[in-house]
């Protein structure tokens, strides 16, 4: 059998949804073949593979890949046809039938699950061992099928980098895809070099060091998880096929756990690292560690491929943002030779809460698994309430020079985005020399009787000013594919849509900004994102405010207490002040059925019951 599974964090000093490898470390002992895929087209094709290997080799497996980074993740790939499929289920005919007679029947009963003492439960499991050392040339006859499909090719460990490299880094999960972009970025001239683990249970010394570059000096290992041992068990593996290899110095290290973002230029430091006379070991990378000193410090890099094009759509939980970018990716993998990329960033409040769309489409192949950091060529922000919300450089920061900057907003001259838009805000603009574009996107979704949705109208806005294909082929073709979407919901709802569509690029302004247009108006200074008036516990401004404004990947180590624990009635510290318009309550008009209690999300709505003595003893300000 297979399990194919998006490896997710093992909740420790809190629960994390995210994605590392710490549940697939806790069942590295149970007997399952565990197989790591590194992207999208890999946990494609390994995940036949697989499938091929249990039935050759009679183990089951754990097929792999990161949650959230590589699971969640939107690519082009190139997929087998149902003829091939078909071909292979030929050709596995008999392996098929005789697991099927493995199975528990009443014809031929069997009796598993027993009891055994300690004079044959030490033999019986030693018994497996020609089955499990079978296991590694059954996944790789498995990895040559599946290059006979495909023209792809797998082995159980690969090596990527120079032929002759002194440097090498050993990986395993979709941080193998960012450091092969940076060895591509270096061309040849560095002697370095990354070996990717595909099948890490069981392990095999001998087909891992048949990949390891005789000239190699230096090696670190990096595990995607935590353990309070000599190392994390990536990085002790790798230490105990070495015994007996003298001049190979081995160093560990971790990063991205809970989906951290791993980046190339975490990657760039761990090579620095690497060939220092005294390197960090164990080191981590991706923080600021103040309390243990294990963090290397980096700077970003602008790694992607020459015209690859970087885009990032700001969006709001449940305005439909997310959704539009997926179809608008799709369509132009479709439509197009480009390579394609999506991923998309949430936070933990889902409907309400600000999404982040980072798109990629070039013509050579994407292995940036890593947020956009730099060389973003679009930005669009569809909730104006974030320029007053979030920091110039979280919104800002990955944009290059010349960018096209997209507002949803009814500020749609100059004057008016210099009597909103913050100093700082402005001042960034001018300096990185965006096009600025504004649209009130909420008006045209309100007149085209579409509600709060603008999902289509941003993207139709997309198409127009990104210059990735045609723009008017582009909009014809996603009016098609939203006639096809939302053809089951009746003609209104799309007429609905592809007015909403058609009025888009009416409704959308290019602002000229005049000169002077970024300096202070009268008595204009830089505030803080967040006032205080000094009531609040030191953890508000220190952890939680850092934290809502999208830069608590930027906290020390020495900001946290060991175990997890939180003060309680933090909510009342985090206002987001995200919403377009504050209901108020109409207290003539309520009948004191309580639903508006019971429908809140968030339990802000609270009802009490009280006696007439109990009113009478309320403060003024007290409304029944």
């Amino acid at each position: 059998c297979v399990f194919h599974v998006a490896a997710r964090s093992v909740a420790g000093q809190a629960l994390a949804i995210f994605g590392d490898h710490s549940d697939i470390m806790a069942v590295r002992q149970t007997g399952f073949a565990l197989l790591s895929s590194h992207s999208v087209q890999e946990s494609y094709d390994l995940a036949l593979a697989a499938h091929v290997a249990t039935l050759m080799c009679s183990v089951p497996f754990v097929h792999f890949f990161d949650g959230m980074r590589t699971s969640h993740e939107i690519q082009k790939v190139h997929a087998l046809s149902d003829g091939q499929f078909k071909a292979v289920m030929e050709l596995l005919e008999e392996k098929i039938d005789e697991f099927r007679g493995k199975a528990l029947n009443p014809q031929h009963p069997t009796l598993r699950g027993t009891a055994q003492s300690a004079d044959i439960y030490f033999q019986n499991v030693e018994a497996a061992n020609p089955i499990i050392a079978a296991v590694p040339e059954a996944v790789r006859q498995a990895m040559q099928w599946v290059k006979a499909l495909t023209g792809r090719e797998y082995d159980l460990f690969q090596y990527v980098g120079h032929p002759r490299a002194t440097d090498v880094v050993i990986v395993m999960g979709s941080g193998a895809q960012v450091l092969e972009e940076l060895i591509d970025h270096y061309g040849t001239s560095k002697r370095v070099g990354i070996l990717k683990v595909h099948l890490f249970r069981p392990w095999s010394a001998k087909h891992f060091l048949s990949q390891l570059p005789s000239s190699v000096k230096r090696i670190a290992v990096l595990d995607r998880c935590k353990e309070h041992g000599v190392g994390e068990p990536l990085y002790t593996d790798v230490c105990a096929t070495l015994q007996g290899k003298p001049g190979v110095r081995v160093i560990g290290g971790r990063y991205g756990l809970a989906s951290k973002d791993f980046t190339t230029g975490m990657a760039h430091a761990i090579f620095q690292n690497l060939a220092a006379s005294r390197p960090k070991h164990p080191f981590t990378v991706g923080i600021v560690d103040d309390v243990s000193g294990l963090s290397l410090e980096y700077e970003e890099m602008q790694t992607v491929p020459e015209g690859t094009v970087q885009c990032m759509l700001f969006g709001f939980g449940s305005d439909g943002t997310v959704g539009a970018n997926k179809n608008a990716i799709k369509l132009i993998s479709k439509e197009t030779n480009l390579y394609t990329q999506g991923h998309f960033a949430y936070d933990a409040l889902k409907a309400g809460g600000i999404t982040c769309s980072h798109l990629r489409f070039g013509p050579k192949p994407i292995k940036a698994s890593y947020e956009i950091t730099a060389g973003c060529t679009y930005l669009a922000v569809h909730k104006k309430e974030y320029l007053n919300t979030f920091s110039v450089h979280s919104i800002f920061g990955a944009t290059q020079e010349g960018s096209i900057f997209v507002l949803n907003s009814p500020w749609t001259t100059a004057d008016l985005l210099r009597e909103n838009l913050k100093l700082e805000f402005r001042d960034f603009i001018v300096g990185r020399k965006l096009a600025v574009y504004n649209i009130d996107a909420n008006s045209v979704a309100r007149r085209a009787g579409m509600g709060r949705l603008i999902n289509n109208i941003m993207q139709t806005v997309f198409f127009y000013l990104a210059n990735i294909m045609d723009p008017e082929k582009a909009i014809a073709l996603f009016k098609k594919e939203v006639e096809k979407t939302y053809k089951s919901k009746g003609p209104e709802v799309v007429k609905k849509n592809i007015d909403a569509i058609d009025m888009a690029l009416d409704n959308l302004h290019r602002i000229e900004l005049p000169e002077g247009w970024e300096l202070p108006r009268d008595l204009e200074v830089q505030r803080p994102l967040r006032e205080r008036d000094g009531s609040e516990p030191a953890v508000v401004t220190e952890i939680l405010d850092r934290v809502q404004l999208r830069e608590g990947g930027l906290l020390p180590v020495s900001k946290f207490t060991p175990g997890g624990q939180v003060e309680l009635g933090m909510t009342q510290w985090a206002k987001r002040g995200v919403a377009p318009r504050v209901p108020v309550v109409d207290m003539d008009k309520c009948t004191q059925c309580n639903k508006c209690a019971s429908i809140c999300p968030h339990a802000v709505i609270r009802p009490f019951l009280a006696s007439p003595a109990e009113l009478k003893e309320a403060p003024e300000a007290f409304d029944a």
